[in-house]
C-alpha cells in the first residue's frame, strides 16, 4: 500500500462578496481534487483540539496521526528540529519573526515576505548584537527564524499574525521570565531600521524588517516515531521549517525541492514530481503547502483560489495519476490543517473538509473539495489524529 497526503494549509474559508459569494475552494478550478472526492468519501475533521490554539503547529501535529493533548510542547522545539538544533536542559526556542512594526502597530508578520538571504543577514547581525552563551539566534526560511534561550520561563507569547493592524504593547511577551524577551525586541528595534538591507527595502517601497519578535515557546517534545505506530516509512515535502521539524521528529525523511518557499511563488510543480518520485520508494509522502495559509494571512481570496488551483494541477494531479497507474493499493488523503478566512487574516478552529480515496475507502457521496460538500456527508472526526489511524489502517 501507498499513502500520500496532501496538506493544504489554511485553505477552508468562508464565503466572500469578492468571490460571487463563495469560499476560495468553491470558487477554485480544482478537478482532481473533486476527481478524489468523487471516486471515495469526504467529511469535516477536528484537528484542534479544546484548549489549545489554533496554529499549524497543534493541527499538523493532530493531522500526521499524533494527539497534541499528549505530544505538544510548543511550535518552535518543533523547528529546531528541522534545523538539527538539539535543546539542553533549562533551554527554551522561541520563533523569532522578522516583523514590520510601524507607529507601535504590527504591520506585518512577515516583514514583506522577506527573502531567505535578507533575512539571514539580519538574524546574523541579531545574533551579533544580541546573543550570547544562554541566548542563540538562528536564521531559518524567510521572517520565520529562531531563539534559544536558557531561561525559567513560565509566560506568554501572542503570534505576530493574530495582532496585524494592532497595537503591540498589549501582546508584547508576559509573565514569569518575559523581562528578558521584551527588552530583546526593543533593542532589536533600534538597530535593524537602520541596517542598509533594511534601507535598500524601504527606498524599493518594501516592508522592512524593523523589529524581532518572539514567540511558540516551548521545550524538546516527545514523539512516537510513525513507525513504530503503523509499522511503514514516511518521508515530508515542505518548505517551512514547522512541518519539515513535525515529520522528522515522527522519523520521516524531508525532502528539499529547489524553488520551494512557502509563500504563493512557491515552486508547485517541483513538490509534485518530488512526491511522485518519493512515492517509488516510501510507503507514505506527505507534501505540505503554505500557499493558501499565506494568502489567508494576507486578506487575498484571488491569491488563495491560484494557490489552489496550482496544488490542484501540479500537486494533486501528478500524485493521484501515478498512484492510479500502479498495480498496487493505494490510499490519497488532501486536507487543510486550519482554516485561514481571509477577512480576520488569522487562524480559526473550526473543523476543516477531508477527502480521502483509493483501496478499501468507499463512497459516502461527497463530490467536491468544499466545506459545504464535506460537511454535507455528515461525517465528522472529533479528533485530528483519528484521521492518520483512519488512512493506514481503513478504520
Amino acid at each position: 500500500m501507498k499513502y500520500a497526503v496532501i496538506i493544504t494549509d489554511g485553505a477552508a474559508d468562508i464565503r466572500l462578496d469578492s468571490l460571487g459569494g463563495k469560499t476560495p475552494l468553491e470558487a477554485a478550478d480544482i478537478p482532481f481534487c473533486d476527481k478524489i472526492a468523487a471516486m471515495g468519501k469526504g467529511g469535516t475533521v477536528q484537528t484542534v483540539p479544546e484548549g489549545l490554539d489554533p496554529g499549524s503547529d497543534v493541527a499538523i501535529m493532530s493531522l500526521l496521526g499524533n494527539n497534541p493533548l499528549k505530544s505538544y510542547t510548543g511550535r518552535a522545539p518543533i523547528e529546531a528540529a528541522a534545523r538539527g538544533l538539539t535543546l539542553s536542559p533549562g533551554e527554551w526556542a522561541f520563533r523569532c519573526n522578522l516583523v514590520t512594526i510601524v507607529n507601535n502597530i504590527m504591520i506585518d508578520h512577515s516583514a514583506g515576505n522577506i527573502t531567505n538571504n535578507e533575512a539571514k543577514a539580519l538574524m546574523e547581525e541579531v545574533n551579533k548584537r544580541l546573543g550570547g552563551p544562554d541566548i542563540r539566534f538562528f536564521s531559518g526560511v524567510s521572517y520565520r527564524n529562531l531563539l534559544l534561550l536558557k531561561t525559567n520561563y513560565k509566560g506568554k507569547t501572542t503570534p505576530p499574525h493574530d495582532i496585524l493592524d494592532k497595537p503591540i504593547d498589549n501582546y508584547l511577551p508576559k509573565g514569569e521570565g518575559s523581562e528578558s524577551l521584551r527588552k530583546l525586541i526593543a533593542m532589536s528595534s533600534d538597530f535593524l531600521p537602520s541596517l542598509p538591507i533594511n534601507q535598500k527595502r524601504k527606498n524599493e517601497g518594501k516592508n522592512i524588517a524593523s523589529s524581532i519578535w518572539f514567540w511558540g515557546e516551548g521545550t524538546a517534545p516527545k514523539i512516537t516515531p510513525f513507525a513504530d505506530k503503523f509499522g511503514i516509512n514516511g518521508a515530508i515535502i515542505a518548505a517551512v521549517d514547522l512541518v519539515r521539524g513535525l515529520g522528522m521528529l515522527m522519523g520521516w525523511t524531508p525532502i528539499e525541492v529547489k524553488g520551494a518557499t512557502g509563500f504563493v511563488d512557491t515552486n508547485y510543480k517541483g513538490k509534485g514530481e518530488a512526491a511522485v518520485e518519493a512515492l517509488k520508494t516510501t510507503d507514505i509522502v506527505a507534501i505540505h503547502i503554505e500557499a493558501p495559509d499565506e494568502a489567508g494571512h494576507a486578506g487575498n481570496p484571488e491569491e488563495k483560489v491560484m494557490a489552489l488551483e496550482q496544488i490542484d494541477k501540479h500537486i494533486a494531479g501528478p500524485v493521484l495519476s501515478y498512484l492510479v497507474s500502479r498495480d498496487e493499493p493505494w490510499r490519497i488523503l488532501i486536507m487543510p490543517d486550519h482554516p485561514t478566512p481571509c477577512t480576520i487574516r488569522t487562524h480559526t478552529r473550526e473543523a476543516v473538509p477531508f477527502l480521502m480515496a483509493g483501496d478499501g475507502v468507499e463512497s459516502n457521496g461527497c463530490r467536491a473539495y468544499t466545506e459545504a460538500a464535506a460537511k454535507s456527508t455528515g461525517l465528522f472526526i472529533d479528533a485530528g489524529y483519528k484521521i492518520m489511524e483512519m488512512l493506514i489502517r481503513g478504520e
